[in-house]
Parts: C-alpha cells; sequence; structure tokens
C-alpha cells in the first residue's frame, strides 16, 4: 500500500524508539502515509497499525483526534486557517470570509478542480502572527491580508 520509500521513511521513525515503543512512531507514520495518498483510508490506517504491529484502533484513535490527518479525500492544496480566539481576535475568521469568497467554497469543502480544500483550524502556536493559515499541513503563512492570501493562492496554483 506504500512505496518502499515511504516505508523506509516509517523505518527510520521507528528507529526513534525502543522497539518495545515502536507504537510511539504512529504519528510520524500517519503523516508518511498521508503525504504519498493525500488522505488516509480505514485500509490505510489499518496497514500502518499492522506495519507497527498495534492494534488498528489504535492508530484511529490519533488519526481521529489530531486535525492534520485527514480521513476524506482532500484537493491538492489544503489550507487550514486558524480560528482560534488570538487569531480570531486579529482577523481570523476574516481571512477565512476573503478565502471562502475566493474560492467559492465553505469550510470542508473542495474546489471543483481538486485544487484546494479549506479547514477551520486549532491554535497554531503563532498568535503574535495572526491571522495564519496552513498549507498543506507544512508551511505557516503569517499576517494574512487579503493581499498576502492572493499571493499565496496564486504562489499554489
Amino acid at each position: 500500500m506504500l512505496t518502499t520509500q515511504s516505508l523506509a521513511l516509517i523505518d527510520r521513525e521507528v528507529a526513534k524508539y525502543p522497539a518495545e515503543h515502536k507504537r510511539s512512531a504512529v504519528m510520524g507514520a500517519l503523516r508518511i502515509a498521508q503525504t504519498e495518498h493525500r488522505y488516509l483510508s480505514n485500509d490505510m490506517i489499518e496497514f500502518v497499525a499492522n506495519y507497527l504491529g498495534i492494534a488498528p484502533m489504535m492508530a484511529l484513535e490519533v488519526a481521529t483526534f489530531y486535525n492534520m490527518y485527514d480521513l476524506k479525500p482532500v484537493g491538492k492544496h489544503k489550507i487550514t486557517v486558524c480560528t482560534n480566539l488570538p487569531c480570531a481576535l486579529s482577523g481570523g475568521y476574516t481571512a477565512a470570509h476573503y478565502i471562502k469568497q475566493k474560492l467559492g467554497i465553505g469550510f470542508n469543502e473542495t474546489t471543483a478542480d481538486g485544487k484546494f480544500t479549506l479547514k477551520e483550524g486549532e491554535c497554531m502556536g503563532a498568535c503574535g502572527y495572526a491571522p495564519v493559515m496552513l498549507v498543506n499541513n507544512h508551511a505557516m503563512c503569517s499576517h494574512m491580508t487579503p493581499e498576502a492570501i492572493d499571493k499565496k493562492l496564486a504562489e499554489l496554483e
């Protein structure tokens, strides 16, 4: 279900922990699987769990707890906008509304061309740079004014 490259990356994650604590690599393993497939199907979660030698429910609990994991297909670019209180007070909802209008979608929706999915996120630990958004779970974007949002969306096209 995963390429040999992804399995090698998971093996590197597993090697960070004592053999009896392989399950500690579950977050990294799920991230690697999601990077390859863009979301985590039930079969993929079960595959990762079996690869790590843990119960599938343990991997599912992690995948459903953290909002960085996607259990349904998402667009090529997942944009997560922080709407926690500090970001909300500093324009998080305004930024989210602008992105919704710009892309023609709401939270948890994907554009018709499959390029963008918009998500509402919890605190990203960058309150001083609000409003912030995260692109594909990896790139933090700060001070997201309409101009900055336009620039970032153009870069992602």
